[in-house]
């Protein structure tokens, strides 16, 4: 996993990450239909309305490395959308993933395991940002500038998980990852998350998990066509919101179209609930790694799926910003603390 550390003019970050990929020799494989090149140039113009800046960043990646901006920003707003389903794409999107916050004892954390293809583990990036006229925050990807989750300077975690979407059902929009990367950037708690997101066209199905140092946690359940809140749910004296790759709201269940084929996706929602009855207490960030280890039950034994697994494993503390993370297999790799965004929050 690389870790970047990217400040300033959104232009500018966008160069830097350029010339990284130029240094590199990284290329891209923009494979796109008429179809996904649409979307992509109706989903940039909602993305420039709503977040100018990202729109610079990515520019100044596609000035630096020399591809057309349109395409690019076009590609990069496909992914995670409307490049699963099409089978001449290369590479076919699949992707699971488990992310929960909980209250308890006065203190908020968060945990998610990031399932994915292997081959997505390597590139996979941990980013520290200190935007001008934004917050300051850490975004972790499996893409770049927008990402799967990550915490920001107030102390507010967002996530996402995908949830899948036939073709013609998405619309232009933003796609679940650069959901994410917008709130960090711009919302300072949960309350001013979920009023940014209401506002906000949704390309496709996903789910986007907000928590706060306060304790202020929810997911809302997206589709293009509707938003749902759902309220953390209460146990003894704490209270915890799970997501994984489907809807649990019964409202929302027809909106579903993996029809069950979500990597065992009620299953890993039954563990986490149970555990918090069972298991979560004591040391509560020990704990959350042991569950996400899959100690308590299926989390991340992917051993009979070929050419998936978890590519990397989290834990936020929201209070201190201290963060935790397993770069591959939590159950192979261990938890090493990232507490680049704490000591840049100190620093002032």
């Amino acid at each position: 996993m690389y870790h970047m550390r990217l400040k300033g003019n959104h232009y500018q970050m966008g160069v830097k990450r350029g010339t990284i990929f130029q240094k590199a020799k990284i290329t891209f494989p923009l494979h796109m239909d008429d179809f996904q090149i649409e979307h992509g140039k109706q989903s940039e113009i909602i993305l420039h309305d709503f977040f100018p800046e990202v729109c610079q960043e990515i520019k100044g990646v596609s000035d630096t490395i020399g591809a057309d901006y349109t395409i690019f920003a076009s590609w990069m707003l496909a992914m995670g959308c409307c490049m699963y389903n099409l089978e001449e794409n290369i590479p076919i999107e699949i992707r699971g993933c488990t992310a929960f916050a909980y209250a308890k004892n006065g203190r908020v954390i968060y945990g998610r395991n990031n399932d994915l293809p292997p081959y997505l583990r390597d590139g996979s990036k941990s980013e520290l940002y200190a935007p001008e006229n934004g917050n300051r925050f850490i975004i972790t990807t499996s893409s770049f500038i927008n990402g799967e989750e990550g915490l920001n300077e107030h102390g507010l975690a967002v996530a996402m998980t995908f949830v899948m979407t036939n073709l013609e059902k998405i619309k232009p929009g933003f796609n679940s990852c650069f959901i994410v990367r917008y709130l960090l950037e711009k919302a300072t708690c949960t309350e001013d998350a979920i009023t940014r997101l209401m506002a906000l066209p949704v390309a496709s199905n996903c789910n986007i998990l907000l928590a706060d140092k306060s304790g202020r946690i929810v997911v809302v359940e997206c589709t293009p066509l509707s938003k749902r809140i759902r309220e953390a749910e209460l146990f003894d004296n704490a209270h915890i919101v799970c997501t994984v790759n489907s809807f649990t709201s019964k409202e929302l269940y027809g909106f579903d179209d993996a029809h069950g084929n979500d990597y065992n996706s009620a299953e890993r929602y039954r563990v986490v609930m149970s555990s918090f009855r069972d298991y979560i207490d004591g040391d509560i960030i020990e704990n959350t790694k042991c569950l996400l280890r899959g100690d308590f039950g299926f989390m991340c034994q992917y051993d009979n799926e070929p050419d998936f697994e978890t590519v990397w494993s989290s834990v936020f503390d929201l209070e201190s910003l201290e963060i935790y993370r397993a770069e591959g297999d939590p159950r192979k790799k261990k938890y090493i603390s990232d507490n680049r965004l704490h000591d840049l929050i100190r620093r002032g």
